[in-house]
């Protein structure tokens, strides 16, 4: 993806090389290092042999880049399991050889001169080994090797905390997407390959058949995967109510689970059509709408999420059926929240997790109810406050993801809307997907954007017309809650608020006294109300606000 200003910004923000830190190796994103930040990739080309016997993997990948800050050697990552066996650049139309050192997981590939901005340069690697194995999918990844129950291989990546680099070589790191992946992928009859893109066509040798997908649009690159499996692929399409023309979806299933996927198919639609109504056209309709059943539970890939469910409503939901499967809708929400819009620093992971944890709340009142919905919130009301959700500083993913960034993250919104109102909140969400109407009809790629917390500060007071700083500072920048305190004595209340570091805190609370609602601004030196005799008060009777009381 085009984005060099964030690349720079980058550069400039982590200094020279002595200063630098380096990222541990099954660790992703935080701080970048010069030499990554000083290119900027357009395009990957993978070439596979997938070995499942061996558990091995073997090939090349083309990298195609563009100078943005002079640089004389080029930085890769790659997972130290794996072995380099050459790198080679193409000048004019010639492949040569270049130097190569590893530092850890660094690939140090010595360009022999300097190459000034705005030159291209396009590299390959041939590389293989025994990739790591996944210790814990999809929260510690890796290769998932698993068989099905009738015993055929069943195969599956996951790297989004550690990194892509954990099986190929790249750059990782969450603030550049290349423009589009081309994956061609070898396997043993009869497994088949379900991965990201459209697949453009499929060749039979002997007894291997060899995949060719093309991903046409920006990708974040720990969205792509694998899933090998002798795969029966269920299709459909989908007739969108606000896309201008009809695209491709596909559920790729077990054989022995064929009829449980066909039971879930009109579900999946379901789905689509709610997010579609809520926040803009799917993304990625230029490619497909895919779906993949896997060994491991899910995972947002870009056009092919990872779905293993297990065919359970409650698999992610501590086994509570709330009457539709949460593991895909959560997963089909970060096509939006993750892959249409994406933090270029995972200080900013909220942005994904938080909104996408949010989506299942409002697809529960839309199925169910406000009292369901409120349900749902309150059972989601559990984190510990030790973490901002949103840091300014730069985080890597292992940092960003111990904090509350899911439950804390929706519950940020849930709140939020309270202070908004139904109407701004709703337009706020559309527009921090979709920034102008004019990008819902449009499929090239160039809809797909970086963006960060104070983009959707901006939106929210663009839209509500209100100042919100005092909200976005006291609930992501740090992590302590806002505490309102409470206490009747004789025939009066006495309410005010203590914020953390005296943060100033505008928000209106709504009070129920003598059996009526009303709503209250609470100043600075507090607010006292007289009560009849035997009343007894409630503050935030529906329980909107993200708060402590005392």
């Amino acid at each position: 993806m085009k984005h060099p200003f964030f690349i720079l910004v980058f550069f400039l923000l982590t200094g020279p090389i002595g200063l630098y830190a380096q990222v541990p190796i099954l660790d992703s994103g935080g701080d970048i290092m010069p030499e990554q930040a000083a290119y900027d990739v357009h395009f990957y080309e993978l070439d596979l042999n997938i070995d499942p016997e061996a558990k091995s993997i073997d090939g090349n990948v083309l990298i195609r880049a563009a100078v943005v800050h002079p640089l004389t050697y080029f930085v890769l990552d790659l997972d130290t399991l794996l072995g380099i066996e050459r790198v080679e650049e193409k000048i004019d139309g010639q492949w040569l050889e270049r130097r190569l050192s590893r530092d850890e997981g660094k690939v140090w590939i010595d360009l022999e001169h300097t190459r000034q901005p705005e030159e291209a340069l396009e590299m390959r690697v041939h590389y293989g080994g025994q990739p790591r194995v996944a210790p814990n999918p999809p929260w510690n990844g890796g290769f998932t090797w698993e068989q099905t129950s009738s015993g055929a291989h069943w195969i599956a990546t996951t790297c989004q905390t550690n990194g892509a680099d954990l099986w190929w070589p790249c750059k990782d790191h969450v603030s550049d997407e290349p423009d589009s992946v081309a994956i061609h992928i070898r396997v043993p009859k009869p497994l088949v390959v379900a991965t990201n893109g459209r697949l453009q066509s499929v060749d039979e040798a002997d007894e291997h058949r060899t995949y060719h997908w093309l991903v046409s649009t920006p990708i974040n690159i720990y969205n792509v995967a694998l899933n090998i499996a002798p795969y029966v692929v269920i299709k459909g399409e989908m007739e969108s109510s606000v896309a201008d023309a009809p695209y491709p979806v596909e559920f790729y299933v077990l054989p022995e689970d064929e009829a449980k996927g066909r039971e879930l198919f009109p579900e999946i639609m379901e789905h689509l059509d709610f997010f579609e109504r809520f926040l803009g056209p799917y993304p990625f309709r230029a490619d497909k709408y895919g779906v993949a059943q896997t060994p491991h539970l899910g995972m947002e890939h870009q056009t092919i999420i990872a779905y293993g469910a297990n065919f359970s409503n409650g698999s992610m939901t501590g086994g509570k059926d709330w009457g539709f499967d949460a593991l895909h809708h959560h997963e089909l929400a970060h096509e939006w929240w993750g892959n249409l819009v994406t933090n270029f620093d995972w200080r900013d992971m909220w942005l994904h997790e938080g909104f996408g944890s949010y989506m299942q709340a409002l697809y529960i009142e839309e199925l169910s109810g406000m009292e369901a919905y409120r349900e749902y919130m309150g059972r989601a009301r559990f984190f510990r406050n030790t973490l901002a959700v949103a840091p300014r500083a730069s985080r890597s993913a292992a940092e960003i993801y111990r904090a509350p960034i899911y439950t804390k993250g929706a519950w940020i919104l849930h709140t939020l809307r309270y202070v908004l109102g139904d109407e701004a909140f709703f337009q706020a969400l559309r527009r921090m997907a979709y920034p102008d109407p004019a990008l819902e009809k449009i499929t090239d790629g160039s809809q797909t954007r970086f963006a960060a917390t104070e983009d959707f500060l901006s939106i929210c007071e663009s839209v509500s017309g209100r100042e919100l700083d005092w909200f976005f500072d006291l609930y992501l920048r740090q992590p302590a809650l806002p505490v309102l305190h409470s206490r009747i004595e004789g025939n009066e209340w006495q309410l005010s608020w203590e914020t953390p570091d005296g943060l100033p805190f505008s928000m209106p609370i709504e009070i129920k006294m003598d059996g009526k609602t009303v709503k209250k601004d609470i100043p600075a030196e507090g607010l006292t109300l007289k009560i009849k005799k035997g009343d007894q008060p409630e503050v935030d009777p529906d329980g909107w606000i993200l708060m402590e009381v005392k």
